[in-house]
């Protein structure tokens, strides 16, 4: 087979198996493992794991390590310090030392009885270290998905993961060198540490000056093509760098993502990365899927299912029980285990490390890295019934949970026709500034727990909670309120979040904000009664500013700019009318009027077209079905209960009403 029949094998196999990770809603991941099975020698045979291809698999562990080292700065590591190297060093430490000791008793068991047991102290530390490794991916992509980044269990596992990641490096070091006996060990990982000591002191003493200096030079150049060859030298350099000092190739990636990390330049390099990381990445896991041999698991599958129950039970109660001794209450420290008690990607690096080294006999490679395998095909599982199992485990979390909910009903208790605002950033923060001025009362929910203690301690009605869950927004009084409020741009979020009122209270009206007009329909769908997308509300102000700026009256500035927003919203084409707007200049403008029709109404079953509507100058802004769920109005067809909001001026709407309602 060539080298294109290859390559091209390999890209058809990674786009089948993402395309069907996607569709059932798993980790792209674990389709690159799969196909690396089916394609490696031990099944069909297509491919073989060569050297050129291992070769460019490790670059996407180069990758690896740099986008981490993109994450590990300062600010963060202070601000997650306790998790890091308290919560996370005691759980890599203890998970090793656990493996080895387990190990041991193992090999004190097996001679009394006579039999041999062939995995020594140096393969059970390259397995523990492996297995004290848990997805960072698979995690933090669930985390984000049920908002739970910033919640107490979330600062927990992502302290966790950051020093998993960081623990990486030393193992990598440490490995290889565990050949040698115990003098020769010693001095080799004496020699690599006075190496990375003096390398990395080389480089972070007038690396970060140096790298913001050439970045800049490379940025002046305004050119993409080049400031993308600039990263990819400067990522390949530092590892190639560090490999022939006698370390790992991933060092020298983490240290360019570390000097990176605090220059200007960052978020725009994570941007550029993202392609290189995730196809390589996904090469080397398609590499690791091809030494899976499924004949042994087929002959030793009890020990398949020890080895993956086994660690992720152990895992689950060490993690767990630290972070109670780390002063967790218990509903925090059973998630924080249940979320980290999986195998994770450099679980696989390691391993593949220690068997290259052959301190690991081969029969043991394919039962554990199908044990890992499995242990992250339930994690999404696992992470999905958490709250159930934590339930059943601490009766105390429940009362916990209680007494949350109770602290948001009693702050919304005496609440009536009041804004819940879901998420209080800085936009969520600014709609309860103006709502305060007008004297409208306000909820808002948030899951980060600094904001809230500081929002609250300034008099702000802001409590702990998370929107996306009906007993939150039950508590914050969502049937007594006048609208709720989507602040932050989570489409699936806001999606839930629509689902429940519409659920609960569908004649609540929703309001989200989003980046675009991406998911437009898709929301209003969804029963969104207005959407409002950051990019064109930016794109209006950009364009009042370049017309005052180029001799455009004011006047006609801000006209422009109020007819473009009455084009883009239905709901500020006009007013709804009130007691106090019957003046002279008020009464020929356009406003707006809700019109229900009677549930025996002559008009339910017609197309709202036919009613010709407009030739009585009336528009139909918007139409919600009885039940509380919007409805596209062109081509829609009437129903009795239905809700329509029409503009036009007073004259217009009574002729609109009296159509609508005597037929």
């Amino acid at each position: 087979m060539t080298s294109l029949d290859l390559a091209l094998l390999y890209l058809v196999a990674a786009v089948l198996g993402v395309v069907a990770c996607r569709s059932l809603k798993l980790p792209p991941m674990l389709g690159y493992l799969a196909v690396g099975v089916t394609i490696g020698p031990n099944a069909l045979a297509f491919a073989h794991d060569s050297a050129s291809i291992q070769y460019l698999a490790e670059f996407g562990v180069v990758f690896l390590m740099f986008v981490i080292g993109l994450e590990f700065n300062l600010p963060k590591l202070r601000a997650l310090k306790t998790a890091v190297f308290g919560l996370g060093l005691a759980q890599v430490v203890l998970t090793i030392a656990g493996a080895m000791l387990g190990n041991a008793l193992l090999v004190a068991g097996f001679a009394a009885l006579g039999w041999a047991w062939d995995l020594g102290w140096r393969g059970a530390l390259v397995l523990g270290a492996a297995m004290a490794m848990s997805s960072t991916a698979i995690v933090v992509k669930l985390m984000a998905e049920r908002l739970e980044l910033e919640s107490p269990h979330g600062r927990l596992v992502m302290g966790v993961l950051l020093f998993q990641d960081l623990a990486v490096v030393p193992l990598l070091v440490l490995i290889p060198a565990l050949n040698s006996g115990a003098a020769e060990m010693a001095d080799a990982l004496a020699v690599a540490a006075v190496k990375a000591a003096v390398l990395l002191g080389l480089l972070l003493y007038g690396g970060q000056k140096l790298m913001r200096w050439w970045l800049t030079l490379v940025a002046r150049r305004k050119s993409e093509e080049l400031f993308m060859l600039n990263l990819l030298f400067v990522t390949l350099g530092l590892a190639w760098l560090t490999e022939h000092a006698g370390l790992s190739l991933a060092l020298g990636a983490f240290v360019a993502g570390m000097l990176i990390a605090e220059t200007e330049y960052k978020h725009q390099v994570e941007t550029d990365i993202r392609p290189f990381h995730d196809v390589l990445l996904g090469l080397f896991f398609i590499t690791i899927g091809m030494k899976l041999d499924w004949h042994p698991l087929v002959d030793s599958w009890w020990l398949v299912i020890l080895l993956t129950t086994l660690p992720v039970l152990a895992k689950f109660a060490l993690i767990a029980a630290l972070a109670r001794l780390f002063r967790s209450p218990p509903g925090v420290a059973l998630r924080t285990g249940l979320y980290l008690a999986q195998a994770g990607e450099f679980g696989f690096v390691l391993l593949t490390l220690g068997a290259q080294q052959r301190l690991i006999g081969a029969p043991w490679v394919s039962p554990v890295l199908a044990g890992m395998v499995l242990s992250m095909l339930v994690t999404p599982v696992i992470v999905m019934y958490s709250n159930r199992i934590v339930m059943k485990l601490s009766s105390s979390d429940w009362l916990m949970q209680s007494v949350q909910l109770t602290t948001i009903a009693r702050k919304a208790i005496k609440s009536e026709a009041h804004v819940i605002i879901c998420g209080y950033g800085r936009s969520g923060q600014n709609l309860a500034r103006l709502l305060d001025g007008e004297r409208i009362p306000y909820m808002a929910l948030d899951l980060d727990p600094d904001r809230v203690r500081q929002a609250a301690a300034a008099g702000q009605n802001v409590v702990f909670g998370d929107a996306a869950k009906v007993q939150s927004l039950m508590a914050a009084g969502l049937a007594r309120a006048s609208a709720v409020v989507v602040s932050y741009h989570d489409t699936p979020s806001a999606l839930k979040i629509l689902h429940l009122v519409q659920a609960h209270a569908p004649r609540v009206p929703v309001i989200v904000r989003t980046i675009d007009d991406t998911d437009l329909e898709k929301l209003r769908a969804a029963g969104a009664t207005e959407v409002v997308p950051e990019a064109i509300e930016g794109s209006l102000m950009l364009a009042s500013h370049a017309l005052a700026l180029v001799g455009v009256p004011m006047r006609r500035v801000i006209r422009i700019t109020r007819d473009a927003r009455d084009r883009r919203y239905g709901l500020l084409r006009g007013y709804f009318h009130g007691a106090d707007d019957d003046t002279a200049d008020e009464l020929d403008q356009a406003r707006l009027s809700s019109v229900t029709l009677p549930t025996a109404s002559p008009h339910a079953g017609r197309p709202l077209d036919e009613l010709a509507l407009h030739a009585l100058g009336v528009a139909v802004v918007s139409l919600r079905r009885a039940g509380g769920k919007g409805q596209q109005v062109a081509g829609a067809t009437l129903a009795g209960g239905d809700t329509l909001v029409l503009s036009g001026t007073p004259a217009a709407l009574a002729l609109a009403e009296d159509k609508l309602l005597v037929g």
